[in-house]
């Protein structure tokens, strides 16, 4: 006969065994189960959202006013009075060419000036001692001391006294202008600054030789000078962008040089043309001017940069970061811990910022990090923080 105490017993260890496998297998599935991934996130908010337009291509730094200065006529350099970086002002003589025989001739025509004008003083004052004895003669005459033929005598020489005075101030006219002519011509041996800037280039030196261009065959400029006071940036753009870019647009200028700084600037110029330079990619040039001239000082002419152009802008928009669309306007947003889709209504979008119309509410949290491996719809994700990573709620 069983005890009563051993029945009861038996159903108990079963219990107690079906307990323990289940406990087991739940520890089994959360040993085994996938690990959660960390994510960053970033959440809708209002802000604004611009639409611009972007350089194709690295655009230059370059200045307002550069000349590529030679002197007029040829010759050797006897002078050399600038040096590479120095700065100059507008008129400033910056080299100048073997001139002594201008010089000599200058100096010649204005003595011959000092005896013209001795000339014209001799024969003006002799003119006018004529023109008052013929007057005294037309008294006498009037009152019948002289003949007529006295008299016409008397105006006739004083008549030729003044033409002789009239001819000599001619000929001190023409020595002036020789003067002139001779000026002119040390002028084009002496090469000045046409405006205040800097020497980026000196090509020339004490001896050398230097001539002007010839129509058609470019040669090096004896001094290269730039005016640094004034920069903008040239960069071309893709010319199904060009119908949107208008004078005076803003635009702000960033530099490869100076990296995570922007400058602001204006549109001052939009070339009136498509270059064709690559079949495939045609572009139109645009100039971009910086707005501060105090935030040029200290930039190079030739630095490479980018301009993006503002054409529309819209304040106080629903936006996120562009970078955190998935192809098909879509983003991941988390739900209960896992990555779900989510389809969006897009407005303005740059690269920077995109306007949400719809499918997001402010305030939502969005994934951010795509590129992370496995992050995808369904996939179990846990928001990383600075420091730490915790499940999400």
């Amino acid at each position: 006969m069983h005890s009563p105490l051993k029945s009861r017993a038996f159903p108990f260890r079963i219990v107690l065994v079906i307990a323990l496998l289940a406990l087991l297998a739940s520890a089994g599935w959360y040993l085994t189960r996938p690990q959660a991934i960390a994510v960053t996130i970033s959440p809708v908010e209002r802000g604004v959202v611009e639409a611009t337009v972007a350089n194709t291509r690295a655009g230059t730094v370059k200045a307002c006013r550069r000349a590529r200065l030679a002197p007029s006529s040829g010759g050797q350099i006897a002078r050399l009075l600038v040096h590479e970086g120095e700065r100059v002002d507008a008129g400033q003589v910056l080299l100048e060419l073997w001139n002594e025989d201008l010089s000599a001739q200058k100096k010649l025509t204005q003595q011959q000036l000092k005896s013209a004008q001795a000339g014209t003083q001799q024969a003006c004052t002799v003119a006018a001692q004529f023109e008052r004895e013929a007057e005294r003669t037309r008294q006498l005459k009037a009152r019948g001391f002289v003949s007529d033929a006295r008299l016409d005598q008397a105006l006739s020489e004083s008549a030729a006294r003044r033409a002789a005075c009239e001819a000599a101030r001619a000929d001190a006219g023409q020595a002036r202008e020789r003067i002139a002519v001779a000026q002119a011509g040390l002028d084009r041996t002496r090469l000045r600054a046409p405006f205040a800037g800097i020497v980026a280039e000196v090509t020339g030196e004490l001896g050398e030789f230097t001539t002007p261009s010839p129509p058609g065959i470019p040669t090096p400029p004896a001094i290269d000078l730039i005016d640094d006071s004034c920069l903008y940036v040239s960069a071309p753009i893709d010319e199904v962008d060009a119908p949107n870019v208008k004078l005076d647009l803003v635009g702000r200028i960033t530099l490869d040089a100076m990296s995570g700084r922007h400058f602001a600037g204006k549109v001052r110029r939009i070339a009136p043309y498509v270059l064709d330079l690559e079949k495939q990619a045609r572009t139109v040039e645009v100039e971009v001017q910086f707005d501060d001239p105090a935030a040029v000082k200290a930039l190079l002419v030739g630095y490479s940069a980018d301009v993006e152009i503002i054409y529309t802008s819209r304040p106080d928009v629903l936006r996120i970061p562009t970078a955190a669309l998935l192809e098909g306007n879509r983003v991941l947003v988390i739900r209960e811990g896992v990555a779900e889709s989510r389809q969006l209504k897009l407005g303005l979008s740059n690269w920077e910022y995109s306007e949400v119309t719809g499918g997001l509410a402010e305030g939502e949290k969005i994934i951010t990090s795509l590129d992370r491996e496995g992050v995808k719809a369904g996939a179990r994700v846990s928001v990383e923080t600075a420091g730490a990573k915790h499940s999400a709620p």
